[in-house]
């Protein structure tokens, strides 16, 4: 019996692959389980269908995030810190922040895809990686400044 993997499974395969397995495993398991449906061919011009509009889909995110990339990389975001003697700052700029400030900027970006070397916590400029897509990482420039 030929059957279409609606979802991974572990030690048959991946999604969307057509995989040949034993009448009772596939009736009794990946279908009623719905992690699988089986191959006709409707059901294969069906898969042809939905994988080419989910190619179509990820090429369009990721021309999205090549903008993005471009547009952080030009800006500068700054923050204004405390300090004491010598210069020496309070605190940190977290991930958090950033997201925040790439928001205010009009960019979309969760905390968790903003990834930070060395803290963020002395004068001047730093390096910032932002996950925009799992193929596209921005570097966005951060500068703290002392507050008045």
């Amino acid at each position: 019996m030929k059957v279409i993997l609606l979802k991974d499974v572990k030690g048959q395969g991946k999604r969307h692959e057509i995989i040949e397995v034993k009448d009772g495993y596939g009736n009794n398991f990946l279908i009623k389980q719905g992690l699988g449906v089986l191959a006709t061919e409707d059901s294969i011009k069906r898969l042809k269908k939905d994988v080419k509009e989910e190619a179509d889909n990820e090429a369009a995110l990721v021309a999205e995030a090549k903008k993005n990339k471009e547009l952080i990389e030009k800006l500068t975001l700054e923050f204004y810190l405390k300090t004491g003697a010598g210069d020496k700052v309070f605190g940190a700029v977290s991930p958090k922040q950033i997201a925040e400030a790439l928001k205010e900027k009009g960019f979309n970006v969760d905390k968790k895809k903003v990834m930070v070397d060395d803290k963020v916590q002395s004068l001047g400029f730093h390096k910032v990686k932002i996950e925009l897509h799992k193929n596209v990482i921005a570097e966005a420039r951060v500068e703290i400044k002392k507050e008045k």
